[in-house]
């Protein structure tokens, strides 16, 4: 026992707890201790045991003066015990409860059993803690391996997915021969995640203008249909996400898709890019109708009394970002006139229009 030192039961700096088990009780050599009922933890760098009572009472002892262990088993009124063999006393040792001891080893007795469960846990001393970092690295060195395994698959398949799409697009366009039952079954179970068959990427049709010109018209052919279905007009953000999950593993950066996007109209393509007064930027149709848009708000508020942008996004189907850009607007046009409290941004029909 004289080999513990007092200590504050708290873990220490990259200390870990391995295990700990209550009901233990501390022998110096064959010989009962104060340290009768009390918890006991075996960390990553030591061994301590704490009174179950008195919290403030705890002792330790570091792992490299533990020799070996051995386990010695329940007999008739006696407990299980773990007979732990010390190294000597080190010459700067801290104070303890125990000055002196004529046994270089103690007994833990196990009253509510778990001594099995400490006896597994061979990591103890220095080689026992070595034993453990290289068992850690051996399992994760394996953990890496099956990654970067599982990642090589998903990256062929990914190709496969890729080259089968470039094949129906190419034959679909060139209408050259039939497609086979089978790669039409391919080629649907692959549709939704795919998206565009062939994106328009740096690698294929360079960089600069050029670039920015094809991957506007493939934009504005993919952005018709939900362009249309969100009446008219679409957030950029919703635009960047749509794009890039259309376009699988050859991801789009903001930068490009803004520049991309400018081009519309140069290019006298279906739609436009947009820029409210407040910064937010759309993706809008050419054919859209900035008046019916209007109209549109203005009956809605009229038949509510007010409205706020939550609620005429969640009427409409829209997001509130278009929803608010939309009200602002019929505001700047003197059709609506708003509320900004503390409760919320409200908008009203302008009365000064419709009343003497």
């Amino acid at each position: 026992m004289d080999r513990f030192v007092w200590a504050s039961g708290l873990l220490e700096i990259n200390e870990t707890l391995v295990i700990q088990q209550r009901g233990v009780r501390l022998y110096d050599g064959d010989e009962k201790t104060k340290f009768d009922l009390g918890t006991l933890l075996l960390s990553t760098h030591r061994l301590l045991w704490r009174d179950q009572k008195k919290h403030d009472c705890c002792i330790s002892s570091p792992l490299s003066q533990i020799i070996f262990f051995e386990e010695q088993a329940a007999g008739i009124g006696k407990s299980a015990k773990i007979i732990v063999h010390l190294q000597p006393v080190p010459p700067n040792k801290e104070p303890g409860p125990y000055q002196s001891s004529k046994y270089s080893y103690i007994k833990l007795s196990f009253k509510e059993h778990g001594q099995i469960e400490a006896g597994r846990v061979r990591a103890v001393g220095i080689v026992g803690i070595e034993r453990k970092i290289e068992e850690k690295r051996k399992e994760t060195d394996k953990n890496i391996s099956e990654a970067f395994e599982d990642l090589n698959k998903l990256m062929k398949k990914a190709k496969e997915m890729v080259d089968l799409s470039k094949l129906i697009a190419n034959k679909i366009k060139d209408k050259q021969g039939d497609i086979s039952e089978d790669e039409t079954i391919r080629f649907k179970s692959y549709l939704l995640s795919m998206g565009i068959a062939n994106p328009v990427t740096r690698e294929t049709h360079g960089s600069g203008t050029h670039y920015h010109m094809q991957l506007a018209k493939q934009l504005a052919g993919m952005l018709q249909a939900p362009v249309e279905e969100r009446g008219g007009m679409m957030a950029l953000t919703e635009v960047y996400c749509l794009t890039n999950r259309a376009r699988g593993m050859e991801l789009l950066s903001p930068e490009d898709l803004v520049n991309a996007c400018k081009m519309f109209e140069a290019l006298n393509l279906p739609m436009r890019l947009r820029i409210f007064d407040s910064g937010v930027m759309v993706v809008q149709l050419q054919s859209h109708n900035e008046d019916e848009m209007i109209a549109s708000a203005l009956e809605t508020v009229s038949e509510k009394g007010f409205i706020s942008s939550e609620e005429y996004a969640k009427l409409m189907g829209i997001s509130v970002l278009l929803a608010k850009e939309r009200l602002l607007l019929a505001e700047k046009f003197g059709h609506l006139c708003r509320d900004d409290s503390v409760e919320s941004l409200r908008f009203y029909p302008n009365l000064f229009l419709t009343q003497d």
